[in-house]
């Protein structure tokens, strides 16, 4: 029995496909706005991490 007999037999089935869009389209979209609105500073604080912490090792 091939799996697209399994999905038939589920009550609502088409639900699941565009709800899954809707998720992925909102999280996607919220990402876009925070990364559009967030603080410069803060990204480049975030950039220099790996080196910040290399340079307090050595020195």
């Amino acid at each position: 029995m091939k799996f697209i007999n399994y999905l038939e037999k589920i009550t609502g089935v088409g639900v699941f496909p565009l709800t899954s869009l809707i998720i992925f389209f909102l999280f996607f979209t919220a990402l876009t706005i925070w990364a559009l609105k967030v603080n410069k500073k803060y990204i480049s604080e975030m950039e220099n991490i790996p080196f910040s912490e290399t340079e307090k090792n050595y020195n």
